[in-house]
């Protein structure tokens, strides 16, 4: 085991950056509003079980279906992309039926654990030590946790215009996230 400090703190920014779970504080409160309760444990439970079972097998998956690695994450960048114009311009471009609960679905997957986070999980996999990607997905997921369990007094703190005014910065920092994924990738889709 190669415990890395340097490796931990950057696999865990940059998953912290791509889950985005600050910006998805309004996404949180609105499924609180219409369902009544956001199941806190089984949503990070049920995220933290997806993030290392795809560390693990996730490229083999991907192999066995016939699917690389970069369509993955060409396709993981266009679904980031409509987030984040939907976080950006307050417009909705997925439209789902009314969520009976708020746990898997639609929290664990697609908000934490989605296609975004999964590819990165495959992208710094190549880079950082199996043990220091562990890690930093566990301190990801007892952040969102947090927030999870948080999120009406975070409603309260900010109030409706300042949660509106973080949808949009971290909407703009989900875009940037998009495009660098989606030219790192688009390459290695012609080689």
């Amino acid at each position: 085991m190669n415990l890395d400090l340097k490796e931990i703190i950057t696999a865990t920014m940059i998953l912290f950056a791509v889950i985005d779970i600050v910006g998805s504080i309004p996404i949180i409160i609105d499924l609180r509003n219409k369902v009544g309760h956001i199941q806190s444990e089984k949503a990070s439970l049920v995220s933290i079980i997806i993030m290392v079972s795809f560390l693990f097998v996730g490229e083999s998956l991907l192999n066995l279906i016939g699917i690389d690695v970069n369509s993955f994450a060409v396709a993981g960048a266009f679904v980031l992309l409509f987030l984040a114009l939907e976080m950006i311009l307050g417009v909705k471009l997925y439209k789902d039926d009314a969520p009976e609960s708020a746990s898997v679905v639609p929290l664990a997957f697609p908000l934490i654990a989605g296609a975004g986070t999964m590819t990165t999980i495959l992208s710094i996999k190549a880079e950082f030590e199996t043990i220091n990607i562990l890690i930093a997905i566990f301190l990801n997921i007892l952040f969102v946790y947090g927030v999870l369990k948080s999120s009406r007094r975070i409603e309260r703190l900010f109030g409706k215009g300042g949660l509106s005014v973080i949808r949009k910065i971290f909407g703009v920092i989900l875009l940037a996230i998009a495009v660098k994924l989606f030219a790192a990738n688009i390459q290695g889709l012609f080689v």
